[in-house]
């Protein structure tokens, strides 16, 4: 029996200006589906929300509704009433008692409402809580429909990480989901199919972000339709869709296998070693060091006897709860804050930029490329030498673009040229404060693949999960009470540390889990600097210590051929021949199985080995 459809169009036209963003398109939404949204800012994403939600009527063609469907939209800008409490905003006249005894409403309050009482006025809260309040408000709606424009922003990672799980739980099958998103990893965890809204047309694609990436790039290779540049671009994401950590492992098999042809002779992301050669030649070996650093704003101390040092080449990532003080610390390691107590040192090579979530005051009256070119007109990388216009070509800035005034562009236009007027600058070290906000998918990887060949150090905050383990090697949390900590798993630890945290709490046990606080070892997992905490300057350690390391790096590379083992033993069974022949599967389960089983093995070594050295 077919799903029923609940919102179709029918060759639906809708234009801005002399621009058409919906060109006869015809698609419908069923009960249960889940769709990503992707495509290019001003593409017409938001436009094709809000003609499913009814709010903008098409100019041609026709919006089909079944009858008695709610539908609830989250647009761009909130229509809260200012002079409202929260507790109006999102439980309406529901008493305490009556919304705290439902376990889905009591999950979404003290999830997205957590640090905000209930009895604020709307029009007291900044612009991310009430963010969180019309998200809020919205999942308790009683919906058919949710239609989502960009939820995630104003969002830490781990609210993230619940909205994703609390719109996939099985409660919510029935309801319907289209999401517009540039957060990949949302996207994989809640899309079942993917549709991308481009030059007036929206095309279907099944499966998550890392489906539609594969099937996107054999689309432009068997038509030969896109150009070398963005061919080579997608080609990369593949490789790191492949290469990359066991969680994106979950994409359809034959996917894997028609991808394999594709990348077979991509090489990877990035060649850390070279890049680190050509940031030590920029650089020198002292880069940013924090000594047993406390800040404290207002009564809120945000780091509590740090002690942190950053090499040339280092790729940092910072997590942590909102007001956690990640913009805070960026702030500090850029000459803009000063400690509370202790030392931050800066080498005397280091060449700054900072990018952060405020939005720099330019002339409204500057021209784009001008505005570019009185920084810099030619860029140098690592792989050579890149002029202004081709820079900026490569962000998206074309044809009568490169000379539009800044007052004619829209928020992601002007959140690039931000972005692009501190790389131009040529800065060696680069700190980035949530630097996804407003960049589409497209942008996003022109962002990462020029990141990819950038030789300097590094350290970014974002809510993106896959931003971070494509950009970053390693991962930091700030736990919000001062502490500052290395998680060698990445993102997937802070969630599970968070977890229990929480778990704790409930169960009136005191303290953390798993959280330093003080002076205590930060350890990278590969290459660049050891944190000993000893003063001592970067590079330096005992003979057990380099041996550890060294044993880091063997074991890490024994890691990687086991994954590689274990990929061509699950595509061998995943072969028509083999998955009929019991015997053989059954052989091959057990070679795979004896695989994992080394694989553990060799991760208890590596923790063991990192530990060691960081002494």
């Amino acid at each position: 029996m077919a799903p029923t459809t609940l919102v179709g169009l029918e060759s639906v036209t809708r234009s801005y200006g002399t621009r058409a963003l919906l060109d006869r398109v015809s698609l419908g939404v069923a009960v249960g589906d889940r769709v990503g949204v992707v495509g290019r800012n001003g593409a017409g994403k938001s436009t094709l929300l809000h003609t499913l939600a009814g709010r903008q009527p098409p100019d041609a063609g026709r919006v089909v509704r079944r009858r008695d469907v709610a539908t609830a939209l989250l647009a761009q800008g909130d229509d809260l009433d200012p002079d409202v409490t929260v507790r109006a905003a999102v439980l309406g006249g529901r008493r305490d008692h009556e919304w705290a005894a439902d376990a889905t409403t009591r999950d979404v309050v003290h999830t997205l409402l957590a640090g905000s009482a209930l009895d604020r006025s709307v029009g007291s809260l900044s612009g991310g809580e009430r963010r969180r309040v019309a998200l809020a408000a919205l999942l308790l709606q009683d919906a058919d429909l949710l239609l989502l424009d960009e939820p995630t922003n104003h969002l830490d990672v781990e609210t993230v990480d619940w909205l994703a799980r609390h719109l996939t739980r099985p409660a919510a099958a029935a309801r319907a989901l289209v999401v517009v998103t540039h957060d990949r990893w949302f996207l994989d965890a809640v899309s079942t199919s993917t549709w991308e809204v481009h030059d007036g047309a929206v095309d279907a694609y099944e499966g998550g972000y890392a489906a539609y990436v594969l099937a996107r790039a054999e689309r432009d290779r068997q038509t030969a339709a896109a150009d070398a540049r963005r061919r080579n671009l997608v080609r990369k994401e593949l490789a790191w869709l492949r290469r990359g950590p066991p969680a994106r492992t979950s994409k359809p098999r034959f996917r894997i296998d028609a991808a394999a042809a594709l990348i077979a002779d991509e090489p990877a992301p990035r060649d850390r070693l070279s890049l680190e050669r050509f940031a030590a030649r920029r650089l020198g070996r002292q880069v940013l060091e924090l000594h047993d650093v406390a800040l404290e704003l207002g009564d809120r101390r945000l780091l509590d006897s740090v002690t942190w040092r950053l090499g040339p080449g280092d790729r940092i990532g910072l997590v942590g709860i909102n007001g956690a003080g990640k913009s805070s610390l960026l702030r500090l390691l850029a000459g803009q804050l000063e400690p509370t107590s202790g030392r931050v040192v800066r080498g005397r090579t280091v060449e700054l930029a900072l990018l952060s979530q405020e939005e720099i005051s330019l002339a409204p009256g500057a021209r784009v490329l001008e505005l570019v070119e009185s920084v810099a007109r030619v860029l140098r990388t690592a792989d050579g030498e890149l002029t202004a216009t081709s820079l900026l070509e490569r962000y998206g800035f074309t044809g009568d673009r490169l000379t539009a005034r800044v007052s004619d562009l829209s928020g992601g236009e002007r959140r690039r040229l931000q972005l692009l007027l501190e790389l131009v600058g040529e800065p060696n070290v680069l700190l980035l404060d949530e630097p996804t906000n407003d960049l589409d998918i497209d942008t996003l990887t022109v962002l990462e693949d020029h990141l990819d060949s950038w030789p300097g150090t590094l350290v970014l905050v974002s809510h993106d999960r896959y931003v971070l383990e494509r950009v970053c090697d390693v991962v930091y949390a700030l736990d919000g009470r001062g502490g500052l900590r290395m998680l060698v798993r990445g993102v997937d630890e802070y969630l599970e540390d968070r977890a229990a945290e929480r778990g704790a709490t409930e169960r009136g046990t005191a303290g953390g889990v798993g959280v330093v606080s003080n002076r205590d070892v930060a350890v990278r997992p590969a290459g660049g600097t050891v944190d000993g905490g000893s003063g001592s300057a970067p590079g330096a350690g005992s003979a057990a210590s380099r041996e550890a390391r060294k044993a880091v790096g063997r074991l890490d590379r024994q890691l990687a051929r086991l994954a590689s083992r274990a990929e061509a033993l699950e595509a061998r069974m995943a072969e028509p021949e083999v998955a009929g022949d019991h015997q053989r599967l059954a052989a091959l389960a057990a070679e795979l199985r004896d695989i994992h089983a080394e694989r553990d093995r060799l991760e208890d070594d590596w923790l063991d080995a990192a530990e060691r050295a960081g002494d």
